[in-house]
């Protein structure tokens, strides 16, 4: 595998240098020249860790009081400080990462819509909150994929059509799955509502 260069000015000092060149060791290439970017970087990535972990727990924890709606918190508030960071990354390097920005936009207001939803209890949340919590994580996901797909082993080999569609053709059946048989739609459809989602 050839090595990507990535260049760090030795303005950066030796934190920005060492996100550097752990980045180039991985094969992602990062503008190395902009302290600022490298600085939302620095925040961007272990929040985009939390997140993925913090939903993948919500995830696969039974629906009621305690760890799913604990990891479901951490999820939403490490998903806003990824937005937050991805939005000034993109803005940074518009040209190349504005679709980024839209993937982020779009995954954090599915994300807004179901927290909302439960929080409130819409009509129908619990499918309400299905829906905007899966498209979320599938979203937030594909960005990932997007823009990183391409260094990632195993990922690197698939075509970068695969980055945008793999995400969704595994989530979306998992969602549709948890609309038409998750005890909780079939409990608020038939009025005996749980504070657990």
């Amino acid at each position: 595998m050839e090595r990507m260069k990535v260049s760090c000015g030795k303005r950066q000092g030796n934190k920005a240098l060492m996100l550097c060149n752990t980045l180039a060791l991985t094969g992602i290439a990062v503008p190395c020249d902009s302290s600022i970017f490298l600085a939302i970087l620095a925040i961007h990535i272990p929040s985009g860790i939390v997140c993925v972990l913090a939903g993948l727990v919500a995830l696969l924890s039974k629906k009621q009081p305690g760890r799913h709606p604990k990891f479901g918190t951490i999820y939403y508030w490490s998903l806003s400080v990824v937005f937050v960071s991805a939005s000034i990354l993109a803005a940074l390097r518009w040209a190349e990462d504005h679709h980024l920005f839209i993937l982020g936009t779009l995954s954090f207001t599915a994300a807004t819509f179901g927290r909302i939803a439960h929080r409130r209890r819409w009509y129908s949340w619990v499918r309400l909150h299905i829906i905007g919590m899966g498209f979320s994580y599938i979203l937030m996901l594909t960005a990932f994929y997007v823009d990183n797909g391409k260094s990632l082993p195993l990922w690197k080999e698939l075509p970068a059509i695969a980055y945008w569609i793999l995400p969704s053709a595994v989530g979306l059946p998992l969602i549709v799955n948890a609309l038409l048989r998750h005890p909780l739609v079939r409990q608020v459809e038939t009025g005996s509502t749980s504070d657990g989602s």
